[in-house]
C-alpha cells in the first residue's frame, strides 16, 4: 500500500562495488531518514549486491539490464508516493528528505532535482559543473522549445531527480531502449503534469568519467550523445557513451 508523503530513495546499480559503500554511508547520514531505500541491480558480476545486503538495504535483481529498466522495476515496487533516483556515485545533502518533500508539496511541480557538483579527490570541477547547470536550460531550448517556454528544464541522472510515483507510472516510466539519457526523456513525458526544475541545493557526484576521459573529451561525449538524443537516436546512444566504473 502506498503511504502518503513518504519517500523512496531508489539506487539503480551495475558493478558499483567501488562507489556504493560511500554512497550508502551518505544515505545513512540523512536526517530525517527516508521511509524506504531500494537498490535495483542490473546483473552485477562484482560485490555490489553483497555490499548492499550487508548494509541492510532492500536489494533486488532486475530481470532486465539497463538503467531505464531498473528504474521502472524499482518504482513499480516502491512503497512510497515520492521517488528519488540516486546514482551510485552521488551524495545527497543531509537534509535531502525534507527538501524533496517540501518541493513536491507544490502540485504545480511534476519533477525536480538538485544541482550537481562534479567533484573528486582533487576537488570540484567548476567548469564541468557550470556546464551541467546551464545544459538544463539550453538543452530544452534547442530540443523542445515549446516545453522550455512552459517552464520545463531537462534534468539528468547525476542531478538526483525526484517525482511522484503515480505520475511516473501513468506515463509508463522510462523508455527502456535508452541506456543513457532516459532521465531527459522522462522530463518530457512528465511535463504534462507540470514544471520541472532544479532546487537550489548541491548534490556531489563523482568526476570519474572526466578523470578517465579527460575534460575536453568528456564534454565532447556529453554533447555528441545529447545531440544524437535530440535527433531521435535511442538504442545506439550507449555505443557512444563508454561505461566507466
Amino acid at each position: 500500500m502506498i503511504q502518503s508523503s513518504g519517500l523512496t530513495i531508489l539506487i539503480p546499480v551495475y558493478n558499483e562495488e567501488k562507489a556504493l559503500p560511500e554512497t550508502l554511508a551518505s544515505v545513512a547520514k540523512l536526517s530525517p531518514q527516508p521511509e524506504e531505500v531500494i537498490i535495483v541491480d542490473g546483473g552485477s558480476s562484482d560485490r555490489t549486491m553483497e555490499i548492499a545486503k550487508a548494509a541492510g538495504i532492500h536489494a533486488m535483481l532486475c530481470p532486465r539490464k539497463g538503467r531505464g529498466a531498473q528504474i521502472n522495476y524499482g518504482v513499480a515496487l516502491a512503497g512510497q508516493d515520492i521517488v528519488c533516483v540516486l546514482h551510485a556515485d552521488t551524495f545527497l545533502p543531509a537534509d535531502a528528505v525534507t527538501v524533496i518533500k517540501t518541493s513536491m508539496a507544490d502540485k504545480r511541480l511534476a519533477l525536480a532535482s538538485f544541482m550537481p557538483r562534479l567533484a573528486g579527490p582533487k576537488g570540484t570541477r567548476w567548469g564541468s559543473t557550470f556546464h551541467n547547470l546551464i545544459k538544463t536550460w539550453y538543452a530544452p531550448l534547442l530540443a523542445r522549445p515549446h516545453l522550455f517556454f512552459r517552464g520545463v528544464r531537462l534534468l539528468f541522472g547525476d542531478h538526483a531527480m525526484f517525482f511522484r510515483r503515480d505520475q511516473f507510472l501513468a506515463v509508463d516510466g522510462c523508455d527502456e531502449r535508452l541506456a543513457v539519457l532516459e532521465e531527459a526523456d522522462l522530463c518530457i513525458k512528465l511535463a504534462q503534469f507540470g514544471r520541472t526544475k532544479m532546487v537550489r541545493r548541491w548534490v556531489w557526484t563523482s568526476d570519474r568519467r572526466i578523470t578517465e576521459w579527460g575534460r575536453w573529451r568528456a564534454n565532447y561525449i556529453y554533447l555528441k550523445v545529447g545531440l544524437m538524443w535530440a535527433m531521435g537516436a535511442r538504442e545506439r546512444l550507449a555505443d557512444h557513451y563508454p561505461d566507466i566504473r
